[in-house]
């Protein structure tokens, strides 16, 4: 499943959801009934998106109902957070919606799934998105040991990686601001969440003076403990001052010629190359 290039299977609505929209049916609520999923990790951004949203439901309406449970005096949104708000921006007084009975677990699952299948995840929502899911398969005990290896599977990633992700909800808000913002890389991030928060604070002070982290840096402030007189600041200063090495990878033409069409040019496999390690990073399989 976690092969390059490999497409995540996407599932229909009701498939996803564990509905079936003609037998359940659907209903007309009150948009003021509506609450938002306890600590859903998936932004709802005022965008460029969200605007193609508005005028989408604006011409046609919401196609596909709000999934909701009934919660005390309230419906909580299992699915259709970005569907409420932008009814919300057109001043809608009623949505359509889809009540199920769902446990905490199940919801927090079906909450999981439908957003993630979004095109573009940013890496704290996948991280505690991830991080969620894994705790609802354990809480509910069905495979709980597994938890990782099945929320990768259905991710299109590899347990390790989940992991990965899943350790980046331990870093402070602003330096996982930065990784959003692709500022901080995923690979350096995850080494920088191993630390307390406290350290996080000095490693945030010294990239925000300017000052480049690095893997050698994050290293040896892991190695640091109340004895060591050492400083933060003497590790990341005394490395930045030294030059540091660079790594030269060679790959022989001849056995990169075999992927490319003969007509093609150093310059065009190189291009191709670059491109494809693009993607390769943008989709995780870098972390």
């Amino acid at each position: 499943m976690s092969k390059f290039g490999e497409k995540i299977k996407l599932t229909s609505y009701d498939e996803l959801l564990g509905v079936n929209i003609e037998s359940e049916g659907t209903k007309e609520l009150d948009i003021n009934l509506l609450r938002e999923f306890k600590n859903h990790p998936f932004k709802v951004l005022d965008d460029e998106r969200m605007n193609e949203l508005v005028s989408s439901i604006r011409e046609r309406g919401i196609l596909s109902p709000i999934l909701v449970r009934k919660k005390d005096n309230f419906y909580e949104v299992i699915s259709g957070h970005r569907r409420k708000r932008a009814a919300e921006i057109i001043g809608l007084e009623k949505v359509p919606v889809i009540i199920k009975e769902l446990t905490d677990d199940d919801a927090t699952i079906i909450m999981v799934d439908s957003n993630i299948q979004r095109e573009e995840i940013l890496p704290s929502e996948k991280a505690f998105a991830f991080k969620m899911k894994m705790d609802a398969i354990s809480h509910m005990g069905k495979r709980g040991d597994r938890s990782r290896e099945i929320v990768g599977e259905d991710n299109g990633l590899g347990g390790r990686q989940v992991t990965r992700y899943v350790k980046l909800t331990n870093l402070i808000a602003e330096l996982l601001d930065m990784v959003d913002q692709k500022k901080l890389t995923i690979t350096l991030a995850v080494k920088i969440a191993d630390l307390s928060e406290e350290k996080q604070k000095e490693v945030l002070n010294y990239i925000n003076q300017g000052y480049s982290i690095n893997d050698e840096q994050i290293k040896r402030i892991r190695e640091m403990n109340k004895e060591n007189k050492e400083q933060i600041s003497d590790v990341v200063e005394n490395i930045n001052s030294k030059p540091r090495k660079k790594k030269k990878v060679i790959l022989p033409e001849n056995k990169l010629e075999k992927y490319f069409p003969k007509d093609y040019s150093k310059k065009d496999m190189e291009e191709i190359i670059y491109q494809l390690l693009e993607k390769w990073k943008s989709e995780g399989y870098g972390i």
